[in-house]
């Protein structure tokens, strides 16, 4: 029974960006990415698992869960993968504050006919109705904020502690530690 309630969700993912330029007003900055497209236009930020199996927890899983943009001129579903920052964060802390409300966005959208997912989004700033428009580049402030105790020189990912453990457990290719042994004496013999 689910699978069908899926479909409709699903051909939102699919659905073609050609039917409306989003690109006019974007004051989008390129990332120089393979099909980028400046994109601008006003959405609901959802909570992707809710919209599309309705398990839908409060206030968008509390930064747990994948966001999404339900852009509003076409209800098409599109996937908020990164914010403003270097590194590929993600956009999660950036669209968190914003859960089922209505606001507009500028930044990238990765758009290719033969590229096999649609609607991936690259988010570079956030407004809502009433406000400014304000940058999507959170996340290492809050990540910062979460681990007081992750000091040191080097980006955040270098000190994360859940990185670390996990690279303690399966080394850095999570092949193994005898893996990343092998693979070291290789590269330096």
């Amino acid at each position: 029974m689910m699978r069908f309630s899926l479909l409709p969700a699903l051909a939102l993912l699919a659905a073609p960006l050609d039917a409306q330029d989003f690109s006019e007003n974007s004051k989008a900055k390129t990332w120089n990415l393979y099909a980028e497209a400046p994109a601008t236009f006003e959405a609901k930020v959802v909570d992707v698992m809710c919209e599309l199996t309705g398990d839908c927890p409060a206030n968008c899983g509390d930064g747990d869960r994948q966001l999404a943009l339900l852009r509003k001129a076409d209800d098409v579903l599109v996937m908020a993968l990164k914010n403003n920052q270097p590194a590929f964060t993600g956009a999660v802390v950036d669209l968190l504050p914003y859960c089922g409300q209505e606001v507009a966005v500028d930044g990238l959208m990765i758009e290719d006919e033969d590229f096999p997912i649609k609607n991936v989004y690259l988010v570079q700033r956030i407004k809502t109705n009433d406000g400014d428009w304000r940058k999507a580049s959170q996340f290492t402030k809050v990540w910062a904020a979460q681990n007081p105790d992750a000091k040191g020189k080097g980006p955040w990912f270098r000190r994360d502690p859940r990185i670390k453990a996990l690279i303690a457990e399966e080394g850095y290719l999570g092949l193994g530690l005898e893996t990343d042994a092998e693979f070291i004496e290789y590269l330096f013999e």
